[in-house]
């Protein structure tokens, strides 16, 4: 019997349509997500991450939905995705990952502007991985998104960025400056732990129903809340949580929710496999 893992996207995976998507599926979701930010997430969606985080979760639980809870050996979410990955492995009540997800992101796009100038760069091509930190560690930048072998996003000071672009550059990368408000994943987030702790420690959280691997360890989480906190300042390290599942004995990989760019990211990763959406 193949091994499936169900995928649950970030920030940069929502889509014109995801809106429609929920509406359909689960209107009791959309008026709750409302309520939630204090007005329409998805008319805002790409104009921050406080409006970005609560539409793409509620459109991965849509999707979640669509597929009718399907059994999973494991599960994983990028970023903001775990809080959906948890909510589908039953291990935090829908309404609370709701609520965290809007939390989280209004704290983060809080600590952007409290840290102030932070920003992200994208380095894509062949060696981006094998790159990522000595670049990142010359120019005081931090390993914010490590996405695949040909795809790592650095994090920390704007005024850092052009420089550490032109040293991407000279080894043959492509150097992609990102338009978003804050150094996601990077120290310059400390500012959002405190309270988004205080807050995971006021929800009750059980152990997942499947094995679902953090994003902060690339292993199967332990302390859910310690973890949860720690991916404010910590990065990504998609590339390990896709080759720990693989380890784990995955065999197809299914990306619940709205786009396509974990799907891609996988495929980048590991070859032979059977890939999906849902």
């Amino acid at each position: 019997m193949t091994s499936t893992a169900f995928l649950f996207p970030g920030q940069g995976s929502q889509t014109p349509e995801m809106r429609e998507t929920v509406a359909a599926v689960r209107p009791d979701l959309l008026e709750r997500a409302i309520a939630a930010v204090g007005e329409d997430p998805f008319a805002r969606a790409e104009e921050g991450t406080q409006y970005a985080q609560p539409a793409i979760f509620c459109a991965s639980l849509a999707g979640w939905d669509q597929l009718g809870h399907p059994d999973a050996d494991f599960m994983a979410g990028h970023s903001l995705g775990e809080l959906a990955a948890l909510v589908a492995a039953g291990s935090l009540a829908e309404q609370d990952g709701l609520e965290l997800v809007a939390l989280r992101g209004r704290l983060m796009h809080e600590a952007g502007e409290q840290a102030g100038r932070g920003g992200m760069l994208a380095l894509l091509g062949r060696g981006a991985a094998d790159h990522a930190d000595e670049l990142a560690a010359e120019h005081g930048l931090s390993v914010a998104n490590d996405n695949s072998p040909q795809q790592v996003v650095l994090s920390g000071p704007v005024d850092a960025l052009p420089k550490a672009a032109s040293a991407a550059e000279e080894l043959r990368l492509r150097a992609m400056p990102l338009p978003v408000t804050g150094a996601f994943h990077s120290p310059m987030m400390a500012a959002a732990v405190p309270e988004f702790t205080a807050a995971l420690e006021g929800v009750e959280i059980s152990p997942p129903k499947v094995t679902v691997v953090s994003a902060v360890t690339a292993a199967p989480f332990d302390d859910i809340r310690r973890r949860l906190a720690e991916a404010l300042v910590k990065p990504v390290r998609w590339r390990e949580v896709v080759l720990a599942l693989r380890t784990l004995g995955t065999e197809e990989f299914v990306e619940v929710g709205p786009g396509r760019v974990l799907t891609g990211l996988v495929k980048r990763t590991l070859a032979g496999l059977e890939l999906s959406n849902a």
